[in-house]
């Protein structure tokens, strides 16, 4: 399949390319972002464009979504060429940068930051929305969770067409998910409730029961369709299917369960796409250990007190660990969040903290008496360590620029 486009958007779409190709020859970055930037100055109409004639699938929510999304391409493999921004481009540009980049892939599966769904939605008219999850997340660009919620609720209103598939254990996405008209309820556990032990459509209290949970107002979880139980999933047919990820944690399996159910929607049989997302080992170098002279380091990425909980949870308790963190405009400036993670996990341990911001770290382990000490060069805050393993944790950009330095970046 080609997308037969306008000429303003074939013409838009060359001149992204030309500048993509003179970043990338220039050595200032990969160009995509850039590239799909120029695109939509020259046509603000390129993603709608580009959409028309697939099978679009939005990934969102403030976690999981690079994960989730390279599940989905992985299994939508299973029938056709599938076009994706698996280097984590999430805003316009580098969506329709990984439009451009296939042009007859018949399918999209595209992860959206949050702030974006509605625009990115009322473009390309998805058939699929998958909602993950919602909480505080650089407050100094994205703004309050709640305000997030009652945008997405309002997009997804619009798009009456638009299988959602959506976390009911998640308050705040069973609230932006109910306005759709066709919903699918996947149930994957609650591990965060910070931000929504409060009801976001009347503030009234959030009331607890073991998996349910319910507002006065009539907000409650609704009955979930697919359900995640340990390493299992239960269909809605009844049927289990035994996940047995290669990647750790509570938190990817029930990216996994997601997963499952819209690539089912779209004609991928659940035991098929299970099969194909036990090839993931690792994700843009996420989960992956690498050898640094006398250490094997595995690199974890944490961008915020959600993340930071699935991401303790997961750490080899008797393993030093480095922490880097930074705060440039991609992490946010704020480092507010550092006072809502339970840094307290970490005591008893070996711990260097690392990064731009390394002092801020600093003083929040003091408070959590955790003993640390300070070497401002991620690399070389490794190379502090005795020999042998290391859990390496670090921010967005933090995060980039390490995996971009050791062994096989």
């Amino acid at each position: 399949m080609t997308v037969r486009s306008p000429l303003r958007t074939r013409a838009s779409v060359a001149a992204g390319r030309l500048t993509a190709w003179l970043s990338r020859s220039s050595g200032l970055g990969r160009g995509g972002m850039i590239g799909g930037r120029v695109t939509l100055a020259l046509d603000p109409r390129a993603l709608r464009q580009l959409g028309r004639e697939r099978t679009v699938v939005l990934v969102t929510g403030t976690n999981g979504k690079t994960t989730t999304s390279l599940m989905l391409t992985r299994a939508l493999e299973a029938l056709a060429e599938v076009a994706s921004n698996s280097d984590g481009a999430n805003m316009p540009d580098g969506v329709l940068a990984a439009l451009t980049a296939h042009p007859d892939a018949p399918y999209a599966v595209l992860e959206v930051d949050e702030t974006y769904v509605p625009q990115v939605a009322d473009q390309v008219q998805p058939a699929v929305l998958v909602l993950l999850n919602l909480s505080r997340d650089q407050l100094d660009r994205v703004g309050e969770v709640r305000a997030m919620e009652r945008d997405l609720r309002a997009a997804i209103a619009r798009l009456p067409d638009t299988l959602v598939v959506a976390n009911c254990d998640d308050v705040l996405v069973t609230s932006a998910a109910s306005a759709a008209a066709k919903p699918v309820w996947v149930s994957t556990g609650r591990r965060w409730t910070g931000d929504a032990t409060a009801c976001p459509r009347c503030e009234g209290r959030i009331a607890e029961t073991d998996r349910h949970w319910s507002c006065g107002c009539g907000l409650a979880r609704p009955e979930p369709s697919w359900i995640l139980e340990g390493d299992l999933v239960r269909t809605p047919g009844g049927r289990q299917i035994d996940l047995d990820l290669r990647l750790p944690g509570d938190a990817n399996r029930g990216n996994a369960a997601l997963a499952l159910a819209a690539a089912h929607r779209l004609g991928v049989p659940p035991h098929t796409a299970a099969a194909r997302l036990r090839t993931i080992t690792d994700i843009g170098g996420r989960y992956r250990t690498v050898r640094r002279t006398r250490h094997s380091v595995r690199l974890m990425l944490a961008k915020n007190p959600a993340g930071w909980v699935e991401t303790l949870r997961v750490l080899d308790e008797d393993t030093p660990v480095v922490v880097a963190v930074n705060a440039q405009e991609a992490d946010g400036r704020d480092l507010s969040w550092l006072w809502d993670v339970h840094f307290e996990r970490l005591r008893g341990r070996q711990v260097v903290v690392t990064g731009e911001r390394c002092a801020d770290l600093a003083v929040r382990l003091c408070y959590a008496e955790v003993a640390h000490w300070a070497e401002p060069d991620p690399v070389a805050a490794i190379d502090t360590l005795p020999p042998g393993a290391v859990e390496l944790v670090a921010n967005y950009t933090a995060f980039r620029d390490l995996v971009g330095r050791l062994p096989g970046g």
